[in-house]
C-alpha cells in the first residue's frame, strides 16, 4: 500500500450482528488488560468497545466484540476460554451475547459537574433523578476530584443543555451542592483566557475597606459596598463616595494594604494549573491599580486592570484617575484581553462574586458565579459556592491528578 492510500475502515457490526460483551471483574493488578485480548486474540475478534474502570483496588473490565467465526462451537470454546484464563487471575467473567454495537447516544450532550462538601447519597440520588426527569440519560460518570471537595461529572446525552442546567440549578439549591452544566464539545477545553474579579473572589478581602480601616470610616465604606455589590446603588457613584472618605492618608499606607490581602484558598493552585495547561490569567477589578499590579507581579498574570487612587505629595487626594472600571467596563476589558491574548470570546472563562460582575459573566464563553449574591447566582451560566477558588478547574474537566502533574513539574 502506497503512503497515499488509506487503509479500508474496519466494519462496524450492524444491528442484527452478533456480539458479545465480555466483563472481567476483581482485584486490579499489572496484565489484566493485555491478558483478555490476548486471550480474545486467539479467536481473530474484533474490538467494537472497551471500557475499564478501577475503584478502590477493584477493576471492571468490559470489552465489546464481534463474535467468532465458526457459530456456537467456536463461541462456546471462547466463553471457555476467558473463563479459565480469568479463574487462573483469581477474577470472575461474564460474557453475554447480543446483536450489534451500543445503542446511539440522544442529541444534546452535556457535562454535568457535581461539587459536594461533602456529596451525599441523597443529594447524587436526586441530581440522578432530576437528570433522567429531563429526558437525559446518564452515560459515564467518574470522579475528577476527592480534595478538598468531591467533584464527580456526568456525561449526559438526550437533553437539551439549557434545559437540564435550569432542572439542576433548582436541585442544587435544595440539596446545598454546587452544579455546573456545560455543553459537550471540544470548546470546553478550548477555553483559554481565565478573567476574574478580585474583591471576594481572587482575594478574600474587599480593597477599599482595607484602605477605610486605615482612615477611621470603615463602617461607613463596607455599607456602601455591600449596596453597590447587590446592585442597589450605582458602581460609579459609590466609587467615588467611598473613595472620598480616603483623602488624606498618607501614600505609606498602599503598602500596609498590600501586606494586608489574603488570597482565597486555591487561588495559587488555580493560577499555576491553568498557566501550566497553557491558558492566559487576567483580573479586573473595581478597587485600585494599587493592588492588583502588586498582585499581577506575585501570580504571574497576563493582564490586570483596576481604578487609580490619585495621589498628591504623598498624599490621597480622595479621587481616582483614568478610566474607572465598573460594571460595563468590566466586560469591555475581558472583550479587550480576549482580542490581546488571540481567544475568540466564546473560548474565554469569567469569574465574579457582586452585581458588576454581571455583564463580563454573561458576555464570556462560561460566566461562574463564586460565592456569590443570590442575584448574580441566577444570572450566570453556573455558581461554585464552596470557599476553594480552585473548584473551577472541575468545571473546565481538569482532574485532581492534572493539578498535581501541575504541581510537579514547576
Amino acid at each position: 500500500m502506497s503512503a497515499s492510500q488509506t487503509p479500508p475502515a474496519t466494519p462496524v457490526p450492524g444491528d442484527d450482528e452478533p456480539t458479545l460483551l465480555v466483563k472481567i471483574f476483581g482485584k486490579d493488578r499489572p496484565g489484566i488488560t493485555a491478558g483478555l485480548f490476548d486471550t480474545l486474540a486467539a479467536y481473530a475478534v474484533d474490538v467494537v468497545d472497551i471500557e475499564q474502570v478501577v475503584t478502590r483496588g477493584r477493576i471492571t473490565l468490559c470489552a465489546l466484540v464481534t463474535a467468532p467465526e465458526g457459530g456456537g462451537h467456536a463461541e462456546g470454546e471462547l466463553r471457555a476460554t476467558v473463563h479459565s484464563w480469568a479463574e487462573s487471575m483469581r477474577m470472575q467473567a461474564e460474557i453475554i451475547s447480543g446483536r450489534g454495537d451500543n445503542r446511539p447516544r440522544g442529541t444534546g450532550r452535556s457535562h454535568v459537574t457535581v461539587l459536594g462538601h461533602p456529596l451525599t447519597a441523597e443529594s447524587t440520588a436526586a441530581i440522578a433523578a432530576r437528570i433522567t426527569g429531563t429526558g437525559g440519560n446518564i452515560d459515564r460518570i467518574f470522579r475528577l476530584a476527592k480534595y478538598p471537595v468531591t467533584a464527580v461529572e456526568f456525561a449526559v446525552s438526550g437533553a437539551e443543555t439549557e434545559r437540564l442546567r435550569t432542572a439542576l440549578a433548582l436541585e442544587a439549591h435544595e440539596r446545598g451542592v454546587d452544579v455546573a452544566v456545560v455543553a459537550a464539545g471540544l470548546q470546553r477545553r478550548a477555553q483559554r483566557l481565565i478573567v476574574m474579579d478580585v474583591d471576594s473572589t481572587l482575594i478574600q478581602d474587599e480593597v477599599i475597606e482595607l484602605f477605610a480601616a486605615h482612615a477611621g470610616c470603615e463602617a461607613e465604606v463596607a455599607e456602601v459596598t455591600a449596596r453597590a455589590m447587590r446592585g442597589e446603588l450605582d458602581f460609579e457613584e459609590s466609587l467615588h463616595a467611598r473613595v472620598a472618605l480616603l483623602a488624606g492618608l498618607d501614600e505609606s499606607v498602599v503598602d500596609k494594604v498590600r501586606a494586608e490581602v489574603r488570597l482565597t484558598p486555591g487561588a495559587r493552585t488555580l493560577i499555576r494549573t491553568l498557566k501550566r495547561l497553557g491558558y492566559q490569567v487576567g483580573v479586573v477589578s473595581g478597587g485600585f491599580t494599587q493592588v492588583t499590579d502588586d498582585l499581577q507581579e506575585r501570580l504571574g498574570l497576563d493582564f490586570a486592570s483596576a481604578n487609580t487612587l490619585e495621589v498628591a505629595d504623598g498624599k490621597l487626594t480622595g479621587r481616582v484617575t483614568g478610566e474607572i472600571v465598573d460594571r460595563a467596563g468590566k466586560a469591555r476589558l475581558l472583550r479587550r484581553f480576549a482580542a490581546e491574548a488571540g481567544v475568540p470570546l466564546a473560548q474565554t472563562v469569567a469569574i465574579g462574586d457582586g452585581a458588576n460582575d454581571l455583564d463580563m459573566l454573561n458576555a464570556a464563553g462560561l460566566g461562574v458565579a463564586f460565592n456569590a449574591k443570590p442575584v448574580v447566582r441566577q444570572a450566570a451560566h453556573t455558581a461554585v459556592n464552596v470557599p476553594f477558588l480552585d473548584t473551577v478547574l472541575y468545571l473546565l474537566g481538569v482532574t485532581r491528578e492534572e493539578v498535581e502533574a501541575a504541581r510537579t513539574h514547576e
